[in-house]
C-alpha cells in the first residue's frame, strides 16, 4: 500500500508527463506553484494537506482548456487515483474539488463546498493575480491569438460560460472580466491577505500600461 507521500510523488510524475510541454500558462510550473500555495494555505487554515496537495496537482488534468474530451480526462484521473491507492472517499472529495473549482466566467452554479475545496480554489486563483497572473494572461492571450489591447472593446458583465470561452476579448479585458474580480472571491482569510497585494499590483500595472499606451510615460 502506497503512503500519502508516495501517492503525491506519483501524482507529480503523472501530471508532469502530461503538462510539461503545455504552452498556454497552464503548464507544469503553474501546477507546481498552485500545489505549493495549496499546502501553505492548508496548513494555515487547518485543512487536510494531502487532499489539498493532490487536488492541486490534478486540477488541470480535467480543464476544458486543455482537453477536447472532459469526460475521458476525468475518467483517466479517476482510474489513476484508483490504481495508485487513493481511498474511495478521498477520490470522491478530490473529484468534487477539481470539477467545481474552475472560474468559467465566475457564474457557475456548482461550487466547491469543503474547506479543502476552498483552499485549492484560492491557491489556483492567487496564481492568476499579481506579477505571475499578468505573465499568464499575456501568455494565454498569445496562445489563443487574442490581441493585447483594443480600445474599442470594453469588458463584458455577467458572462455566460460560452461568452467567457468565446475568445472575443483581449488580454487587458481579461483583467476586468476575471483577474480584478478575484480579490473579492477568495474563500479563506489566509488567501484574502495574500490577494490584496497581488490585486494592488494588477492596478499598478494597468496604470502604467495605459500611460505607455497613450505615449505619456
Amino acid at each position: 500500500m502506497l503512503s500519502q507521500a508516495q501517492i503525491i510523488e506519483r501524482a507529480r510524475d503523472f501530471v508532469y508527463q502530461a503538462l510539461s510541454g503545455e504552452g498556454s500558462g497552464h503548464d507544469w510550473w503553474h501546477i507546481e506553484r498552485v500545489a505549493r500555495m495549496a499546502v501553505t494555505l492548508a496548513e494555515k487554515e487547518g485543512a487536510d494537506v494531502f487532499i489539498c496537495e493532490l487536488a492541486a496537482l490534478l486540477h488541470d488534468m480535467v480543464d476544458d482548456k486543455l482537453t477536447d474530451n472532459e469526460a475521458e480526462a476525468l475518467q483517466n484521473v479517476k482510474d489513476w487515483m484508483m490504481t495508485n491507492g487513493v481511498s474511495s472517499s478521498d477520490r470522491a472529495h478530490i473529484i468534487d474539488i477539481i470539477t467545481k473549482m474552475s472560474f468559467k466566467g465566475g457564474n457557475q452554479t456548482d461550487k466547491v463546498s469543503t474547506l479543502e475545496g476552498y483552499v485549492v480554489q484560492d491557491a489556483d486563483r492567487l496564481d492568476a493575480m499579481g506579477a505571475i497572473g499578468i505573465a499568464r494572461a499575456m501568455c494565454y492571450s498569445g496562445h489563443t491569438n487574442r490581441p493585447i489591447h483594443d480600445p474599442s472593446m470594453t469588458p463584458r458583465d455577467n458572462l455566460t460560460y460560452e461568452e467567457y470561452r468565446s475568445g472575443k476579448d483581449t488580454a487587458i479585458m481579461h483583467f476586468y472580466e476575471k483577474l480584478l474580480t478575484l480579490k473579492n472571491r477568495m474563500n479563506t482569510d489566509s488567501a484574502r491577505a495574500l490577494a490584496k497585494e497581488r490585486h494592488d499590483f494588477l492596478l499598478l500595472y494597468l496604470e502604467q500600461f495605459y500611460a505607455e499606451w497613450e505615449g505619456k510615460r
